[in-house]
This record gives C-alpha cells, structure tokens and sequence, in this order.
C-alpha cells in the first residue's frame, strides 16, 4: 500500500466486482470494512482500477471489471453467472455482523444456524455475487 498503513498478507483475496465504489460502501456498512486505498481508472470512466479494505483484520483488494483487457470478457460474478469462491470471516459476533449484512443487501444463501462441527454459521451472497460465509465459534458438548 502506498502509505504503508496495511501489511500485504501472505494470502490477500483481490475481488473483481461491478460497481467497485458501491462494493466498498457495502463492504463498510456490512463488515465493518475500512478503506485503505482507492485508485481511479485513467479512462475517466468512473471504474476503480485497483482499492483495498480491510475486513476483520484482513486485506481484501478489489477492483471493477474490465472486459475490454480480458478480450471482451468480464470476470466479475455476474459476468461469470456465479462464483465458485466463498470468503469467510471468523467473527467474535456472527449475529451482529449477520444482521447488518443483510440490512445492508445481502441474501442468505445459507441460513445462521449452530452446526454440529461446533460454530454458529451461514452463508451470505453480497449484491456484487460474492459469497461470504460467516461464523462464530460455538461451546461444543462433548459429555456423552
């Protein structure tokens, strides 16, 4: 990062979504996303060609589609109809993060429910057609 503010991780997602500048507002209002960085396209399109958040102490870059360097091609998720990836976050409180993406747009694709592997968790898609499970760990009973 330009101001050295953020550490690149070993490990750091780069999304590409459709609306990069709405997709940070969400990621903020979401996920407590702060923003790190943001870098216009030179075309004057108003696209962003590279941003970066942080998410729950985590790096996420992102940036707008740009079929035209993929020959015509978009690679955003609702260029590709879906996304095979799904990002998760561990949080302290699942139901609150929970709560707030979905009142901020995201769709359930996996309701919050505790699991038997012992977290509370679910699965959201957020408006851009990236899925982000989310979870809390759970006590786990182990008296027989």
């Amino acid at each position: 990062m330009a101001d050295q503010d953020v550490l690149m991780p070993a490990v750091t997602p780069h999304l590409v979504v459709e609306g990069a500048a709405e997709a940070i507002e969400f990621y903020k209002a979401a996920f407590g996303a702060v923003e790190a960085e943001r870098v216009p396209a030179e075309d004057g399109s108003g696209r962003l060609m590279h941003a970066a958040v942080t998410i729950n102490g985590g790096l996420v870059m992102l940036m707008d589609d740009f079929p035209e360097y993929g020959d015509g091609n978009g690679s955003s998720p609702r260029a590709l109809g879906g996304s095979p990836v799904v990002i998760h976050l561990y949080l302290p409180d699942v139901d609150a993060t929970w709560q707030r993406a979905v009142d901020a747009g995201a769709t359930v694709a996996m309701p919050l429910e505790d699991q038997f592997w012992g977290d509370r968790y679910g699965q959201l898609t957020d408006p851009f057609g990236h899925t982000w499970s989310l979870a809390t760990p759970k006590a786990v009973d182990t008296a027989e």
